[in-house]
């Protein structure tokens, strides 16, 4: 292939050595390794000239062999996250009513914020049931989910909680047939927020009773 024919560069081959002008080439020291192109008014082309040639089809802008300009790609940068708000959060404690063996009452997870500024992060509101107690929906908020093999139940509320205000997770439980009548311990209740890092007060106990049957 000859330079500027199609795009490509020439090829080295070995060949014999060439004789141009009547062997002026063998008695000039021409070497075997040569560049098989036009002879162009009886002077071969050598490998020197097409590395040249080449060389500048390469580099020529708007050549076919020109590499092609860089694509840059912008990326998006990563949405900030909010700045944490100064509240405090903690866990008003409130005991279930009582209910009887296969009886149903409502734990109520009481959260408020002391301040003195507006929650600016979700919080998440952790209830942890005693043995012999099963959570049952529906619940408040209706997607809180239940862990640990109905053992936990984790609710979820987003930010704008003002200071001096509270917010009420409503987990219905139902009591084991078996159970006695009795006070049951093992529950509590626990507030998580980027707000408030802190532990103080974001956890706190609570007792379900276990009433007696109803006669009859």
């Amino acid at each position: 292939m000859h330079p500027g024919r199609g795009g490509g560069c020439a090829t080295l081959v070995r060949t014999p050595p060439a004789t141009v002008r009547a062997g002026a080439a063998r008695e000039q020291g021409e070497p075997d390794m040569v560049v098989r192109g036009r002879a162009q008014g009886g002077v071969v082309v050598g490998r020197t000239v097409a590395a040249a040639v080449c060389a500048a089809a390469l580099l020529t802008p708007g050549s076919s062999l020109a590499p092609p300009a860089p694509v840059l790609v912008a990326q998006a940068s990563p949405a900030p996250s909010p700045a944490a708000s100064d509240s405090k959060l903690e866990v008003v404690r409130i005991d279930p009513d009582p209910a009887p063996p296969g009886g149903t009452t409502t734990v109520h997870a009481f959260v408020a914020n002391r301040g003195p500024e507006t929650t600016a992060s979700p919080f998440t509101v952790l209830v942890a049931l005693p043995q012999g107690v099963s959570p049952q929906g529906p619940y408040f908020p209706a997607d809180c989910e239940v862990l640990r093999r109905g053992r936990l139940v984790r609710c979820v509320f987003g930010p704008g909680l003002p200071p001096l205000r509270t917010a009420t997770a409503l987990v219905p439980v139902r009591l084991d047939p078996e159970l006695r009548p009795g006070r049951l311990g093992g529950g509590w209740v626990a507030v998580r927020s980027a707000d408030d890092p802190e532990d103080a007060g974001t956890r706190q106990p609570y007792d379900l009773t276990v009433a007696e049957p109803a006669a009859g």
